[in-house]
């Protein structure tokens, strides 16, 4: 064991929240809903990414939001999305949408397939300031741009093709397939959430598997690799 301080700290996968009803199964990596875990209030900007599984034909229904940067990102399946600025789209894997709620909007999620369910990761960042315009956008990324490497897919200033985020974030994702290596540094200033979307990476030699979230403070230098297959987000915060 190196004698440097360990920066960072595995959120694992069985302690997370879970909500099962008829057509939906989600899983809370933070406190959302009843969940209340006060180890588990969200991490810098970050407060919300639940890991959602929708049954055919269901789906959640007209609700509001306020003041908060609400992300959509598809694993499998498709998301039909409704809302009251008049937008109306379907998100599939590779595509990211952000809603801003700002002053405050209304919408809904579905899953349109009659024969398929939708598992998807709903994520919820803190914007930077309160009261803004409520807008939407939606963007998609290739395969080959996201496969064995880091592909920036949302950004407080939308750079290189990047959704915009109301917050100082720079949010990547990748598919990794088996032998892939990807190296990410941490500056000494910032903050970085892992989230193991699909699959097992290791992580500077640590196994984490679909679900868990590894909360990273200060400098460190990350390689994550995998045996199998993965699909990962990695949320550099302020």
């Amino acid at each position: 064991m190196t004698s440097h301080t360990k920066t960072h700290l595995i959120h694992d996968r069985n302690a997370r929240g879970h909500t099962k009803v008829g057509w939906l199964d989600s899983y809370h990596t933070f406190s959302f809903g009843s969940f209340y875990d006060p180890n588990r209030m969200g991490f810098r900007s970050l407060r919300v990414i639940n890991d959602d599984r929708v049954v055919p034909g269901a789906g959640f229904p007209t609700h509001g939001h306020r003041d908060m940067e609400i992300l959509t990102y598809v694993l499998e399946g498709a998301v039909e999305h409704k809302d009251s600025l008049g937008n109306g789209s379907v998100i599939r894997p590779g595509e990211a949408q952000i809603m801003s709620a700002g002053t405050g909007l209304m919408h809904s999620e579905y899953n349109p397939s009659k024969t398929e369910p939708v598992h998807f990761l709903q994520i919820w960042i803190l914007p930077e300031q309160q009261g803004l315009q409520p807008r939407y956008e939606q963007k998609a990324f290739s395969l080959e741009e996201r496969r064995g490497k880091l592909r920036l897919i949302g950004a407080k200033d939308g750079r290189d093709g990047a959704i915009t985020i109301y917050q100082d974030v720079d949010l990547y994702t990748s598919i990794l397939e088996p032998g892939d290596v990807i190296n990410y540094h941490v500056k000494p200033n910032r903050h970085a959430w892992l989230q193991i979307a699909q699959g097992i990476v290791t992580l500077n030699g640590e196994e984490l598997r679909a679900g868990d979230g590894v909360q990273i403070s200060g400098e460190e230098q990350l390689e994550i690799t995998t045996n199998i297959g993965s699909e990962i987000l990695l949320f550099d915060l302020a």
